[in-house]
């Protein structure tokens, strides 16, 4: 069974049919109508730029994002030295809000849409942040770059389309089976073996590369599970940390132990 197709925008009821000129709306060169709104993540406030409506879902920073920001905070040594990567990154505001917290080395990506790029960009300046590097990739598609280096792939509520889960799958065992790393990098977090497994201070392992991601909307168990199913027949490993925040690597790699089961 699939999800129906809706817009975010029902998340945010004061939005539905805005007026020109209210609530700090604009109109794009393409007529797009868009919102500047402040949001407020752990120890600050970002402004984002969000769009009423997009045909990508693309347009507006969904409730799980601001969750995933306060695990993350608690969990910060595994953000440490990484390299990362957000898959579905919509407005960008996630990526930013770790690039200010933490100064991580983070790129974003979404769907192959230059609207979309623009605007992460916008809010990267209105931030005063430089723009974020950014990879427009619709998965299942050829990724751009041969060999990726990033060793931490992170997202937020990406599961909403049941038939986009083998395009999916298929982008993230790209990511992590052609993982290389950076040349002349040390590798990230306190110890870096043969094996790219990384061992935090707390004595909690986190393979490298891994793909951590925070899932909030509620969909049927049955559709849930074939992503999770999906992955394991593409030999890749699942566990749950807490939180509906989950780790996914390559089966090869020690799994997360984790103080949260």
């Amino acid at each position: 069974m699939d999800i129906a197709l809706f817009s975010p925008s029902s998340l945010f009821a004061q939005d539905e049919d805005p007026s020109p000129g209210e609530d700090g709306l604009r109109e794009t060169g393409t007529h797009q109508s868009y919102v500047e709104r402040s949001h407020v993540f752990p120890g600050m406030d970002l402004l984002i730029r969000e769009f009423s409506f997009h045909q990508l879902n693309a347009n507006l920073l969904w409730p799980g994002t601001f969750a995933f920001a306060e695990w993350l905070v608690q969990n910060r040594h595994w953000l440490e030295g990484r390299r990362i990567i957000e898959l579905g990154s919509g407005t960008g505001a996630l990526a930013i809000f770790l690039q200010i917290s933490f100064g991580v080395d983070i790129t974003s990506s979404d769907f192959n849409d230059e609207e979309l790029e623009e605007n992460i960009a916008h809010n990267c300046r209105i931030n005063g942040r430089s723009v974020l590097p950014h990879i427009r990739h619709s998965w299942g598609e050829t990724f751009p770059i041969t060999d990726p280096d990033w060793d931490l792939i992170i997202a937020s509520d990406i599961l909403l389309y049941v038939k986009q889960y083998p395009n999916l799958i298929k982008t993230l065992s790209f990511l992590l089976k052609s993982y290389k790393p950076k040349e002349g990098s040390a590798g990230p977090g306190s110890y870096h073996d043969e094996q790219t497994q990384t061992v935090s201070e707390r004595g909690v392992e986190l393979p490298c590369p891994a793909f951590l991601m925070s899932w909030r909307r509620r969909i049927g168990k049955e559709e849930e599970a074939l992503f999770f199913t999906g992955c394991k027949e593409a030999g890749l490993s699942l566990e749950h940390l807490g939180s509906r925040v989950y780790c996914i690597s390559l089966r090869k790699t020690t799994n997360v132990q984790s103080q949260h089961k």
